[in-house]
């Protein structure tokens, strides 16, 4: 089940991890990326802090962390190939994982029809 943020990144739930990425419409909005900067492992954020970034042929463009947690994992081949996350934003273009501090502050998240409805 993916869930969503009006700053357009996407969430997908294992236990208490989430994968983290962007959605479709943001990479359609940033253009092809030329560079993406990942979160060190072991660090927190707070819901809303600038975890990542990337820059694109239009843009730079901050990153932000959905929820309060800890970076477990970062997708180390997005750095090397950051076309990856244009090709497959919410599949192989991951960026981090994030051990959730409160599981429960996803119910917060939005919805798939909610996050449609956002940017139709």
């Amino acid at each position: 089940m993916l869930k969503f943020t009006a700053e357009h990144e996407w969430l997908q739930f294992d236990g208490d991890v989430a994968t983290v990425g962007i959605t479709t419409y943001a990479v359609e909005q940033l253009g092809d990326l030329v560079f993406v900067e990942l979160p060190e492992i072991g660090k927190s954020f707070a819901k809303n802090d600038d975890a990542a970034t990337v820059e694109s042929v239009k843009a730079a463009s901050e990153v932000y962390c959905p929820l309060d947690g800890e970076i477990t994992a970062v997708n180390e081949a997005i750095v090397a190939d950051p076309s990856l996350v244009n090709s497959d934003p919410q599949g192989a273009g991951w960026f981090f994982k994030l051990k959730l501090k409160n599981l429960a502050d996803a119910d917060g998240l939005l919805d798939e029809a909610a996050y449609k409805e956002l940017i139709a």
